[in-house]
């Protein structure tokens, strides 16, 4: 096998099959769908209006998949089409026989190439908030949030390759199948004062949510006072029933917990978090998962607060530039650093 010639080409019709069983076959670790079918990768990765038969690399030793990458780009300010100023590695799979011959090294080399011919000036490696084209709901759990520590050969792989960590995010689960939870004096008068509101989708859905989540069984909950039915938390449930062949349990996501910045550090964030999950306790799902960046001090607190506890590590990875990423992320996305206490 180490005499053989590698041959690289990019994405045909006739290739879902294969990725899947190398998927499959790659040991990536708990944050991987096992999937039965192509149909979960064609709702995230082919389906989408903007996939590039271009941005996905695949190496072949013979007849044989061997690896794969996928490349894509992050997201407009206005949230409704895709921004190429940032370049997204997306995943790099190589399956286990064909590693250390150099195979991963070069599809990323490719993949960075593809995204720089559109145009990209910073790349980074690990899809994540807003910059998250593809493996919603296939890797991560919840959300794409870089690779995670779980995945035992992601960091030293980008290490080598010179990329840096740019931002850890924390994977927290909780326990549903016990009833006991977490309560306060502020939380029982926060409870007297607020109702809780479901509905199926955001107010004003955009682009940016109907390419992620718009395909996903998703329920937002917002928590309103009584008297003047005003909004001081929201917080989404994504169905992870995808993920049952790997956690032998049914989990349910949750994204988007929003406080406005008025009523932050006042407990209504951790009322909702508590509220959702009796509600969701009685559709039989066993456990709840949620990521959090660790720079997000409020929302760790929160979420802590609601009895989840850090299960797992999320990395976003910046290959070096001489440009700033902020200064590249806040032009294709100034809303980063927007009123969410958990990025939207």
């Amino acid at each position: 096998m180490s005499g053989s010639v590698v041959s690289f080409r990019t994405f045909q019709n006739s290739d879902p099959p294969r990725i899947l069983q190398l998927w499959n076959d790659s040991g990536l670790g708990r944050g991987a769908v096992r999937c039965r079918s192509t149909e979960p990768f064609e709702i995230s990765n082919y389906a989408q209006p903007y996939f590039d038969p271009a941005g996905l690399l695949l190496a072949f030793d013979g007849p044989r998949l061997a690896g794969f990458a996928h490349g894509g780009f992050g997201t407009r300010a206005d949230r409704q089409g895709e921004s190429r100023s940032i370049g997204v590695v997306c995943a790099v799979v190589v399956h286990p026989e064909f590693r250390r011959r150099g195979i991963g090294r070069e599809l990323v080399r490719r993949t960075e190439q593809h995204l720089r011919d559109r145009g990209s000036r910073q790349i980074v490696a690990g899809p994540h908030r807003y910059n998250d084209p593809f493996y919603f709901g296939l890797y991560g759990g919840s959300r794409p949030s870089g690779f995670l520590t779980s995945d035992p050969v992601a960091q030293p792989f980008f290490q080598s390759l010179g990329y840096e960590e740019l931002e850890r995010h924390g994977v927290f689960e909780r326990d549903m199948t016990t009833g006991r939870d977490p309560t306060n004096v502020r939380v029982i008068n926060i409870r007297r004062s607020t109702y809780v509101e479901v509905s199926e989708k955001p107010q004003r859905p955009s682009w940016w949510w109907f390419t992620r989540f718009g395909r996903l069984d998703t329920l937002r909950f917002r928590l309103k006072f009584k008297k003047t039915h005003e909004q001081v938390a929201g917080i989404t449930a994504i169905g992870l029933d995808q993920y049952i062949p790997v956690w032998n349990e049914r989990t349910i996501g949750l994204v988007d917990l929003e406080v406005p910045e008025q009523y932050r550090g006042q407990g209504y964030g951790l009322t909702l978090l508590i509220e959702m999950l009796k509600q969701l306790r009685q559709e039989l799902v066993t456990r709840a998962e949620i990521h959090c960046p660790e720079a997000n001090d409020a929302a760790m607190r929160a979420i802590t607060g609601a009895g989840f506890e850090r299960t797992d590590t999320g990395i976003v990875y910046r290959l070096g530039s001489n440009e700033s990423f902020e200064t590249v992320r806040e032009e294709a996305a100034p809303g980063y650093t927007d009123t969410a206490l958990l990025p939207p």
